[in-house]
């Protein structure tokens, strides 16, 4: 692996990092790109109680990462968290008025963005990224697996 820079890890990383960059550019106030996602995923499940370790796994992130973006959406007004009536231990997570207002701009961003970075590129050559990256996320998934059982 003499050049790091054409290595699929590098590649993959490089383009979320400039995703996340230019997103974040494009949307004004006190929500993130991340925000956005969580708030959509809050308001999909909304028929159901939503704790900290159901964000956690729907987006693959740690408990310590998670933590840190919650305490900044709660800091915003985003998020509310509630004492669950069952165990004091656990909190649900709600999402505010103020997320419901940032939800539709989110989508529309995410829609027009989508369209912008697609530019040039075919049907054929989207369905083989999507394949590729696919199995590249199963690969991972199992490397992860099996360095877990070790």
């Amino acid at each position: 692996m003499s050049d790091v820079k054409n290595t699929v890890g590098f590649r993959v990383r490089t383009l979320s990092v400039a995703i996340k960059r230019a997103v974040d550019t494009r949307r004004e106030g006190k929500c993130t790109n991340t925000h956005g996602w969580v708030i959509g995923y809050l308001l999909e499940n909304r028929h159901r109680d939503i704790y900290q370790r159901d964000i956690e796994k729907q987006f693959s992130v740690r408990r310590s990462t998670m933590t840190e973006i919650l305490k900044l959406m709660e800091k915003n007004g985003l998020i509310e968290r509630i004492q669950d009536d069952k165990d004091a231990r656990l909190k649900k997570i709600k999402p505010t008025p103020l997320a419901l207002e940032i939800d539709d701009k989110h989508k529309q961003d995410i829609c027009e963005f989508e369209e912008y970075i697609k530019q040039g590129i075919s049907k054929e050559e989207l369905d083989t990224f999507f394949a590729v990256i696919n199995k590249l996320s199963a690969n991972v998934e199992r490397a992860e697996k099996e360095a877990s059982e070790k």
